[in-house]
């Protein structure tokens, strides 16, 4: 699956992943692989990328904004966020 991340000034992400972990309005949910067809709000909190199977992971902090999960391709749109290492 590809995602990215972008914020209004720059692109924080850009790549193949295994999954990515949400802090949704409603509760966290986590995208895979061939997921269906989403939108859906996000809150301010911590964003997990799953780069493989192996668990090596990228974490961000959002500030909130929103999903997209069309194609195989999932586009998270935030105000602002921050690497952590």
């Amino acid at each position: 699956m590809t995602l990215e991340i972008l914020t209004p000034e720059r692109k924080l992400f850009s790549g193949e992943v295994y999954g990515v972990q949400m802090p949704g309005i409603s509760g966290s949910f986590e995208v895979l692989d061939k997921h269906a067809p989403l939108v859906s709000a996000l809150k301010a909190g911590r964003v997990k990328v799953l780069r493989d199977k192996q668990n090596h992971v990228s974490n961000f902090d959002i500030q909130g904004g929103f999903v997209e999960v069309l194609n195989n391709k999932t586009t998270v749109l935030v105000e602002g966020a921050t690497v952590i290492e």
